[in-house]
C-alpha cells in the first residue's frame, strides 16, 4: 500500500514530497561503544629458600609494590635468632665509628699505631682457624684502611685490634657494642665479640634488616662494603671483598658471615634495576644457607624473579574494535583504536580501563571521537579512538519510502 501511494504521488506529478524526502535532515547515526577489559600481566612468582630465613625490603616501588614494601616486604623461615657469624663486623665497624667518626667515606681518620699484642693476634686467630690479614710489626695504618681489612677480607685479628684501640679492652668493646645495640632498638642481636667467630653472636632477620639500614646510611661503610678489592702494601697487602655477589643483580654490599655447617649468611643491598625509571633499593638478609654458593643463589634467585615480576603489558592494538557506529538505513563504521599502547606493571595488578568518546562531526573514515585510556598501578597509556570505514548516505529510494525516519 505505502509503495501504491508512493508511486501515485512520484508519477502523479506531485513534485513536493520528492524535493523534501531528498533534502530532509536525517536523525544522527547511533553511536555504541565500551571499554574493552585488559587481562593483567601473569601474577610474579618471587622465589625464597625452603630453608634457613630471609628478610627483604624494597624502597622506590611502593607505588608499584604497595606502602608496605619499605617494611618487612617478604620473608621466610621466620625471625628466630641465629648466628650471624662476621655480620657481626658491621656492628664493629659502626660501633667504632660512633667514637671515631669519619667526615666522609674518603676521610683516613685518625691513624691507629698497633702493638704487640694485636700482630700476636694473627697467630692466635690462625689456630682457631678464622679468617685473618697480615699486620706487620710496628704497623701503623689509617682508620679507614683499617676497617676496610676488617671488612673486606673479614679479617678477624684487625676486629679485636680496632675494637681494643677504640675502648680499650674486649669486654669494654662488648659492653659499649651492647649498649648502642639498645640504643638504636635492636634488642634481638647478642654480641659477645668483634669478630662474629664465636656463634653466640645472634640476631634475628628483623633486627638485621634495620642493623643494614644504618650501615648503609653510614658513608664509610657503604662505600667499603662496595669495594671488591683494595691494595694497602703498607699493611695487608692485595685485599677482596668476601662478598662474591658484588656487581651481580645489581647488589652493592653489605657483609657476608660465615661458620660453615649450614651457617652461611649474607647481609645484602642491591640497586636493582627493573625497567620502570628509578631502580629499587633492595635491602635483605639470608641466614642459614647450607653453603656459601647456595646462600648467594638464593640471593640471586631472589633478586631476579623481583625482576621479572616487572612486565610491560600490551594494552592497546590498532585496529582494535571498541563500539560501532550505526544508522537506521544499514550502513555502519567501527570505532577502533587507532595506536599500539603498553603499560609497565607488576605481577598481576589488574588493569582499569576507561573509554571517552565524543559525537562525530562528519562521521568520516579515520575521524578521532574519542580517547581510551588504561590505568595499572601508577601509570597510565592512552590511544585515540577513530571511526574506520565510511557512513554511506541514504538512497533515494531509502528516503521516499522512510518518510517518519526524516527530519522536519
Amino acid at each position: 500500500m505505502v509503495f501504491l501511494v508512493l508511486v501515485l504521488v512520484v508519477f502523479g506529478g506531485s513534485g513536493g514530497y520528492v524535493w523534501w524526502a531528498s533534502a530532509a535532515p536525517l536523525a544522527a547515526p547511533t553511536v555504541t561503544s565500551s571499554a574493552p577489559s585488559v587481562a593483567p600481566g601473569a601474577k610474579a612468582e618471587v622465589r625464597l629458600p625452603a630453608s634457613g630465613s630471609m628478610l627483604v625490603s624494597v624502597a622506590g616501588g611502593e607505588s608499584y609494590l604497595g606502602p608496605d614494601a619499605a617494611g618487612a616486604w617478604l620473608s621466610s623461615g621466620g625471625d628466630d635468632a641465629r648466628p650471624i657469624a662476621s655480620i657481626a663486623k658491621l656492628v664493629t665497624a659502626l660501633v667504632v665509628l660512633d667514637a671515631h667518626p669519619l667526615a666522609d667515606a674518603n676521610d683516613p681518620g685518625p691513624t691507629i699505631a698497633y702493638t704487640e699484642a694485636d700482630t700476636d693476634l694473627y697467630d692466635q686467630y690462625y689456630v682457631r682457624g678464622a679468617t685473618i690479614a697480615r699486620m706487620p710489626d710496628g704497623l701503623k695504618l689509617s682508620l679507614h684502611d683499617s676497617l676496610e681489612t676488617m671488612l673486606l677480607p673479614s679479617a678477624s685479628n684487625y676486629a679485636t685490634a680496632i675494637a681494643r684501640w677504640a675502648y680499650g679492652s674486649d669486654g669494654a668493646y662488648v659492653d659499649v657494642a651492647r649498649s648502642w645495640l639498645s640504643r638504636n632498638g635492636l634488642n634481638s642481636t647478642r654480641i659477645v665479640d668483634a669478630t662474629g667467630i664465636d656463634d653466640r653472636n645472634t640476631s634475628t632477620p628483623s633486627d638485621l634488616l634495620a642493623l643494614g639500614r644504618i650501615a648503609a646510611a653510614n658513608p664509610t661503610i657503604a662505600a667499603i662494603a662496595a669495594t671488591q678489592w683494595a691494595d694497602l702494601p703498607a699493611g695487608p697487602g692485595n685485599i677482596e671483598n668476601t662478598n662474591a655477589l658484588l656487581g651481580t643483580s645489581g647488589i652493592t654490599g653489605l657483609k657476608t658471615g660465615n661458620l660453615g655447617d649450614g651457617t652461611f649468611n649474607l647481609l645484602f643491598t642491591s640497586v636493582l634495576d627493573v625497567g620502570i625509571g628509578a631502580p629499587l633499593h633492595v635491602l635483605g638478609v639470608r641466614l642459614g644457607g647450607e653453603t656459601r654458593a647456595s646462600a648467594n643463589q638464593d640471593v640471586v634467585v631472589l633478586l631476579e624473579s623481583i625482576r621479572d615480576g616487572f612486565h610491560t603489558l600490551q594494552v592497546g592494538t590498532v585496529g582494535a574494535e571498541v563500539g560501532e557506529i550505526t544508522t537506521p538505513w544499514g550502513s555502519s563504521a567501527k570505532v577502533v583504536v587507532a595506536q599500539n599502547a603498553s603499560i609497565m606493571t607488576w605481577s598481576d595488578t589488574p588493569v582499569a580501563t576507561s573509554l571517552d568518546t565524543t559525537t562525530p562531526e562528519k562521521y568520516a573514515d579515520g575521524e578521532k571521537v574519542g580517547t581510551i585510556t588504561w590505568t595499572a598501578g601508577p601509570n597510565t597509556a592512552s590511544a585515540d579512538v577513530k571511526i574506520s570505514g565510511a557512513i554511506e548516505e541514504p538512497t533515494l529510494w531509502w528516503r521516499l519510502t522512510h518518510p517518519s525516519e526524516l527530519g522536519g
